[in-house]
C-alpha cells in the first residue's frame, strides 16, 4: 500500500522542522528532542486514578505509574515498557496511551520507568523491567488487581524487552504471565532484512538511528547474539504466553516482528498477528494525530479485555 496519508503529514512536517539526524547528536540531545512525542498520543480518557511510585531495582530504585479504570476491581494487570531504542523515552512519553489503554481495557496499567542507556547499559534495563514484573505480580492485590491476570507489554525497544521478560519469567519460574502484547519489538539487533533495505530511510526510524542505539544500548557487538537482547535468537519459546504482535509496513523493524511472531506459532504459542497498513514505526505513539494508531490502541485493548475474560 502507499504511504498512509496521515504518517506523510507527520514525515512532511518533521522534515520542514529540519530535526537532525539522531546519531549527530547526544542521547541528552536526543531526549530533549523527543519529549514532545507523548503530545501526539490525543485526549486522555477519563480512568480511576493515576499514582506513581518508587520501586526496588538492583542497585537502586526506578519510577512507576500506576493507572487505575474506574470500577470496583480487582482488575486485570498490564505492566507497559515503552520504547526509545533504550535510550529515550520516560512515563510522560507514554502517559496519555497507557492510560487511554486502561480506560479502554479495563486493566490496571502500571507504566516502567526503567534505567536508560548509556547511563545504564545492557542488561541493566532487562533486569529493570524484570523486577518491575516480579514486584507487579506481588503487590497486585494490594493495588485492586488481579494477580492471576499479569500481562506484559510495550512499544519498539519496549517490545523487545516485553518479549525478552516474558522468556525470562519462563527460565526462572518467575511471575505467570498470561499474554504479551509485542508492538513494532526489535527481536534480531543488527539483523539485514527487507524491511530495513525498504523502509531504512525516510520513515521516521532510520536503520541509522538503530545503529546509533545499538552503540548506546550494548557493551559490544557480541550482545547482539545474546538471547536477552535479540529474543528471536532463542530457540526455546514452547509454553511462552499467547501474544499479539503489531508491525507497520514502512519499518525497519517490521520483518523481525512477523519472524518473531511466526517463531512463537511454530512453538505453539496462539499469536495474533497485525501489519498496519501504509504506517510507520512510532504510530502507536501518535493515536492523535494517525487514526491508525488509535486502531492499534484500540486492538490492544480488546485483546487484553478477551484474554483476561477467558480466565
Amino acid at each position: 500500500m502507499p504511504l498512509d496519508p496521515q504518517a506523510k503529514a507527520f514525515l512532511d512536517m518533521n522534515e520542514a522542522a529540519g530535526v537532525p539526524a539522531m546519531s549527530s547528536l547526544t542521547p541528552e540531545e536526543n531526549r530533549e528532542h523527543t519529549a514532545e512525542l507523548g503530545k501526539l498520543a490525543g485526549v486522555a480518557k477519563e480512568i480511576g486514578k493515576v499514582e506513581n511510585r518508587m520501586i526496588p531495582v538492583a542497585g537502586g530504585e526506578i519510577g512507576v505509574r500506576i493507572y487505575t479504570p474506574n470500577g470496583l476491581g480487582p482488575f486485570p494487570v498490564f505492566v507497559y515498557f515503552h520504547g526509545g531504542g533504550w535510550v529515550i523515552g520516560n512515563l510522560e512519553t507514554v502517559d496519555t496511551l497507557c492510560q487511554n489503554i486502561a480506560h479502554e481495557s479495563d486493566c490496571l496499567v502500571i507504566s516502567v520507568d526503567y534505567r536508560l542507556a548509556p547511563e545504564h547499559k545492557f542488561p541493566v534495563p532487562v533486569e529493570d523491567c524484570y523486577a518491575a514484573v516480579e514486584w507487579a505480580a506481588q503487590h497486585a492485590s494490594s493495588l485492586n488487581g488481579d494477580p492471576e491476570k499479569l500481562a506484559v507489554g510495550g512499544d519498539s525497544a519496549g517490545g523487545n524487552l516485553a518479549a525478552v521478560v516474558a522468556q525470562l519469567a519462563k527460565q526462572r519460574s518467575g511471575p505467570s504471565i498470561s499474554f504479551q502484547v509485542l508492538i513494532y519489538p526489535a527481536t534480531l539487533l543488527g539483523c539485514e532484512t527487507e524491511s530495513y533495505r525498504e523502509n531504512g530511510e525516510g520513515y521516521f526510524l532510520t536503520a541509522d538511528s538503530m545503529n546509533w542505539f545499538f552503540a548506546q544500548y550494548l557493551n559490544n557487538e557480541e550482545e547482539k547474539k545474546n538471547v536477552l537482547g535479540s529474543p528471536l535468537l532463542n530457540d526455546d519459546l514452547e509454553g511462552l504466553p499467547p501474544a499479539l504482535l503489531i508491525t507497520a509496513e514502512y519499518d525497519p523493524l517490521r520483518d523481525e516482528g512477523a519472524m518473531y511472531a511466526e517463531k512463537l506459532r511454530q512453538a505453539g504459542v496462539p499469536v495474533e498477528y497485525t501489519c498496519y497498513k501504509g504506517m510507520i514505526h512510532g504510530f502507536f505513539w501518535m493515536a492523535g494525530i494517525m487514526e491508525q494508531g488509535a486502531q492499534a490502541v484500540s486492538q490492544v485493548s480488546s485483546s487484553l479485555r478477551t484474554v483476561f475474560q477467558r480466565l
